[in-house]
């Protein structure tokens, strides 16, 4: 008769067991294991950036205007660095 497999209440439940020796022999490889297509999505990487990366600095700017542009919420810093980028290209 075979037993029943235990269940999270048992005393003696471990979903999270110690590997043996014959558990490691009979690993494979995730490239083995899973579906080709589920593999590759799973390994891609990023890609690249799509836009240039920007550089952190620290800038001291004013109560007023750091209020004016928090006000406006998600995407603060974003509206003020397209603010600075469009009075820099105003000026050429």
């Amino acid at each position: 008769m075979a037993s029943k497999p235990m269940t999270p209440d048992h005393p003696g439940f471990d979903d999270n067991p110690e590997w043996t020796k014959a558990d490691f022999a009979r690993a494979k490889p995730a490239s083995e294991a899973l579906p080709a297509d589920l593999y590759r999505s799973l390994t891609k990487g990023r890609g690249p950036a799509k836009q240039p990366t920007k550089t952190p600095v620290s800038i001291r700017l004013s109560a007023r205007v750091l209020d004016h542009y928090r006000a406006q919420g998600v995407g603060w810093q974003t509206r003020l660095n397209a603010d600075l980028e469009s009075l820099i290209g105003k000026g050429k």
